[in-house]
């Protein structure tokens, strides 16, 4: 899984890419035209000559296929099955009494010590109930698997399991059960679907078991859940006390994440089975492109899971900064974009006409000499097109021996470049951004002296090295620094939206620590991932928005410890409505993809505020029942909905209602004007969860070009007398007449004497 070079990149595979590796891969013979598909199925609608729904499934799938047997069975979380189809079987089955939707599977790819400084968890312990012997939230991640043997998973002071937890450990390949305990209470493994379209796994190469042989699971999940551990550090650099966010909340893992990807069949059969064993938190930093809600795996899990209480966080992906590029967009799932924190890992590199320039670097080896030495840009020294790149073989040693190379970022990995220069007797390497990366800098633990640049120190860089045939250069390490201003910014990386499936939700939700992020690792690999690095370390720096969706998991476990009684959505408004979207002077967050203020469509809400999200004074909930008007409103057909909700479709949508997706209690702003321009309403409810009070409103919005928008809010005031009290309110969004495309940014906020109640407003001409 190539996720460190590229910060974690993700890309969705469509579904005949997964035909076409399902037919290439071992034991594949004899069934190429086949694929893995989910079936979902109306409960209520099995005959009643069937006693059991699994002979029903069975039964079903026997009547358009002698060949096709049964992956997997679903129970909870949906109703149905899955298994190896052709096209036209499928086709056939979903024609079939009783059958809802038949779903191609998706392949999904993965998309600290100083966050809880940074966040302003310090001192803030009588807020959140995290003393003691630990407390029975369970916080639940897919990911990669686990390396039990870290110190982020140590059980010391930790009561007794909870009598409630169903879960359990199960041995494998280089895996014990033993290997649990009262901090992690529970990992599995799922790869019945990943085999199925894959072959066996190769246990040469990956442990057929819980054990994280990738590292990016344990990274995860110690994020969200790991245990203070002192002294922790990667090869020196940015050394402390690591913690994860609910460092005193247990952990359960499931691996869903193999070599080959992450197969929707086994990520919808893991979440099934943790909802199951009674998880309180959902992570999954994980991504596959955006589908139609009822098509997307993840969302069908999640939407039965928050129907249950638990609280989902996905992560946004890393395709940006490229507009309408996120995914897990559904609005019963918590979408968390990345940012950075007040650290960096400076290495400087200085040229030999006398230019200095800041890059960054994670490398911890024998050093470059004092002096400058031979420097040379890649594309000079290889006879392949695409020599600039560093790719495997494409460097002429004669020509980079003993000298820093400056590589061009793009196609192979960061890291890997490294080894190509180095495999060429390069001294060094300078790794330089193009345009796609801009100045966004993301620290590797390069395994030569190597410093990575933004696109216009590399231009300048490419200058010198071209026109001076005497080029020279060094590099400098600087190791750790902290207090970086301006922080945080947004990760250019990080996925944005708007939504492409409802462009009325707005995403993502928030923005999380995701650059640089400190956290355990597993025993299996070096910290650059790749195979030919044979460096083992306790922790690891890597980027991702797979890395700010723990913390968003982490925060919320915290907050479910400290109210209990709140659903998900309450959870995901605390941490909404109290996040800040300005620096402390005033000036707002910047996006560093472009350098200007980052907009609603790239943050959300802003950046999480943990320790004022505890006390939100106000929260929009949302029900399940909420969330099915909504999709009525998207005039989702009855099977569609069933499919997601586990009703008969009978019990859907009421003809004699009217239906709006501006009536879902968001707790965030995304108003769509035609071009012509016009009125757009949405109506709210907010529930008293602080004291007494009388909220009063303002609000602002402003078009990209000369057309304002007027906000108008009735009522402007809200006063509350008691604890669960709930009043509504109705906005009313007016503008005139934009070109299609034309975006305009602002933000309700309802204040009282304790209180800032605060959503984004994203508004839209299609």
């Amino acid at each position: 899984m190539q996720r460190h070079g590229e910060v974690c990149m993700i890309f969705a595979v469509a579904a005949a890419a997964l035909l076409a590796a399902a037919a290439a891969a071992p034991g594949a013979a004899g069934r190429e035209d086949r694929q893995t598909y989910i079936v979902h199925m109306s409960h209520s609608a099995m005959p009643s000559d069937f006693v059991e729904h699994e002979e029903w499934y069975a039964a079903s799938l026997q009547a358009v296929s002698d060949a096709a047997t049964v992956l997997y069975t679903y129970n909870t979380l949906l109703h149905g099955y899955s298994a190896r189809l052709t096209r036209a079987e499928a086709a056939a089955l979903e024609s079939q009494p009783g059958v809802l939707v038949v779903n191609p599977e998706v392949r999904y790819e993965l998309h600290t010590t100083r966050t809880w400084e940074f966040l302003g968890l310090d001192g803030t312990d009588a807020l959140f109930p995290q003393s003691g012997t630990g407390t029975d939230v369970i916080v639940g991640v897919l990911d990669t698997g686990v390396w039990p043997e870290r110190p982020s998973y140590d059980d010391t002071g930790f009561g007794p399991v909870p009598a409630a937890w169903k879960g359990k450990c199960e041995d494998g390949n280089d895996f014990n059960a033993s290997a649990c305990n009262k901090k992690l209470i529970g990992a599995r493994f799922f790869l019945t679907g990943y085999e199925a379209a894959k072959g066996p796994v190769d246990t040469s190469k990956e442990s057929r078991s819980p054990r994280d042989n990738d590292g990016h699971g344990t990274h995860t999940s110690s994020t969200a859940a790991g245990g203070a551990v002192q002294g922790a550090d990667l090869l020196g650099y940015a050394a402390g006390t690591a913690k994860g966010m609910a460092p005193r909340a247990r952990v359960a893992t499931y691996k869903v994440c193999w070599v080959g990807g992450c197969f929707s069949s086994d990520i919808l059969k893991a979440m099934e089975v943790a909802v199951t064993d009674g998880v309180d938190v959902l992570s999954l930093s994980l991504g596959g492109g955006t589908a139609e809600y009822y098509r997307d795996s993840i969302a069908v899990g999640a939407f039965s899971a928050m129907e249950k209480g638990i609280f989902v966080s996905c992560s946004a992906g890393n395709a940006g900064p490229g507009a309408a590029t996120l995914s897990n967009g559904a609005p019963w799932i918590t979408t968390v974009g990345a940012g950075t924190i007040d650290r960096d890992f400076p290495a400087y590199v200085m040229l030999g006409n006398g230019k200095n320039y800041t890059g960054v670097s994670l490398y911890s080896g024998k050093p470059l000499p004092t002096t400058t030495v031979p420097f040379i840009y890649a594309g000079n020294a290889s006879n392949s097109s695409m020599g600039q790149l560093c790719m495997s073989g494409s460097l002429i040693p004669e020509k980079v021996a003993g000298k820093i190379v400056l590589c061009d970022r793009g196609t192979n990995t960061r890291v890997q470049k490294g080894f190509v220069v180095k495999d060429a007797g390069g001294a060094g390497m300078v790794l330089a951004n193009t345009a796609a990366n801009g100045e966004e800098l993301v620290a590797d633990a390069h395994i030569l002296p190597g410093s990575g640049v933004g696109e216009k120190a590399g231009n300048a860089m490419r200058d010198y090295a071209m026109s001076d045939p005497k080029a020279t250069a060094t590099i400098v390490f600087a190791g750790t620094k902290v207090g970086i201003k301006p922080s945080p910014v947004v990760a250019a990386f990080s996925s944005r939206g708007p939504n492409t499936v409802t462009a009325s939700i707005l995403k993502p939700d928030i923005i999380a620590p995701g650059v640089n992020i400190l956290a355990a690792w597993s025993g299996s690999v070096g910290p650059s991932g790749l195979p030919g690095d044979s460096r083992r370390v306790g922790f690891n720096i890597i980027s991702g928005t797979s890395m700010s969706c723990p913390h968003v998991s982490g925060l919320a476990a915290l907050l479910r410890a400290a109210h209990p009684e709140w659903s998900p959505a309450a959870i995901r408004s605390a941490l909404m409505t109290t996040a800040y979207n300005e620096y402390p002077g005033g000036n707002g967050i910047l996006d560093v993809a472009t350098g200007r203020p980052a907009t609603p469509l790239d943050v959300g809400a802003g950046h999480v505020d943990p320790a004022k999200a505890v006390d939100p004074g106000l929260v929009y909930d949302i029900t399940a029942a909420d969330y099915v008007d909504f999709l009525c409103a998207n005039n989702y057909e009855p099977a569609q909905i069933a499919a997601l909700t586990r009703q008969h479709p009978s019990e859907g949508c009421s003809a004699n209602r009217t239906y709006t997706v501006t009536a879902l209690n968001y707790p965030s702003f995304s108003v769509a004007f035609p071009a012509a321009g016009g009125t757009v309403k949405h109506t709210r409810t907010v529930t008293n969860v602080g004291q007494p009070g009388t909220y009063k409103v303002t609000a602002s919005a402003a078009a990209a070009g000369s057309t304002p928008v007027t906000v108008s809010v009735e009522p402007s005031t809200l006063s509350f007398s008691k604890a669960g009290e709930k009043q509504s309110y109705t906005v009313s969004f007016t503008a005139g007449g934009m070109p299609s495309g034309t975006n305009g940014f602002g933000r309700l906020v309802w204040s009282s004497d304790h209180h800032v109640v605060a959503s984004p407003i994203a508004a839209t001409w299609t």
